[in-house]
């Protein structure tokens, strides 16, 4: 059965099997963009249709930026699995999913094209309108799954999302030649204050004082969103000063 699409935007649609009403009257409030780690689109959008594939999302877009879209966006779709960002764990209930096509890490993880990014923010000012989204609701699968995934990973340009007022971006603090960081089974203030502000911007990091290995995934996902030139996991100088600033900029915005 067909539906019509929710966007003027959609070039087909291709209903999904996995879907279903949004528990406790969610309303989506958030935008999870991934890749799909798989060798094409069409193998993404038969998989993502199948109902024993256990998954489904509301959006593909393949490398020419043509958009399919397989669950309405009033309906819930399979997309974020075991995830959490402010406290929130059903982040299927509260969120619209869109998978880019992209064969991902494991096969030679490609830059993301032109017409594909294009299609990308053209799709999700669309979703962020209708929605009334704010733009810290743009997140990465790996922002709320970071024990799972890595998608879309490092190569996605969030820098390029934000100037058209889609997610929120600062500039990286530089990396400093020859510095480690600190890493698991590291404690101190310093630990601290970057689980803190983590939790701040809505990570689900606890409060231990301890760099244990959930903080490092933690760190490396922060990292592939927001300090790409260098995602291992570690606590060092560029990492927090980018997470301080970006929390600060994210608070200034907040108080306007």
């Amino acid at each position: 059965m067909s539906f019509k699409p929710d966007s003027r935007l959609v070039t087909r649609v291709h209903r999904a099997a996995n879907a279903e009403t949004r528990r406790d009257g969610g309303m989506p409030s958030l935008l999870i963009l991934h890749y799909t780690g798989m060798s094409s689109a069409e193998k993404a959008i038969d998989w993502l249709s199948r109902p024993d594939s256990g998954v489904s999302c509301h959006y593909v877009i393949d490398d020419a930026g043509h958009i399919t879209q397989l669950v309405p966006e009033c309906l819930r779709a399979w997309h974020a699995g075991v995830s959490s960002w402010h406290g929130k764990t059903d982040i299927n209930s509260r969120s619209i999913g869109i998978e880019i096509h992209n064969p991902g890490h494991q096969h030679g993880y490609p830059d993301f094209p032109r017409a594909q990014m294009q299609a990308v923010i053209d799709l999700s000012r669309d979703i962020m309108t209708r929605h009334g989204m704010r733009p810290e609701s743009v997140l990465a699968h790996s922002d709320i799954a970071p024990e799972r995934k890595i998608d879309p990973g490092e190569k996605f340009n969030w820098a390029l999302l934000a100037r058209e007022g889609l997610g929120h971006w600062v500039k990286p603090s530089p990396l400093r030649e020859g510095e480690a960081g600190l890493g698991p089974g590291s404690r101190g203030d310093v630990v601290e204050r970057a689980q803190k502000l983590l939790a701040q911007y809505g990570y689900d990091v606890a409060q231990t004082g301890e760099l244990d290995a959930k903080m490092a995934k933690v760190l490396r996902a922060f990292q592939l969103h927001f300090r790409p030139q260098k995602c291992d996991g570690r606590l060092d100088h560029s990492t927090l000063r980018t997470l301080e600033r970006l929390v600060a900029a994210c608070a200034g915005l907040h108080s306007v």
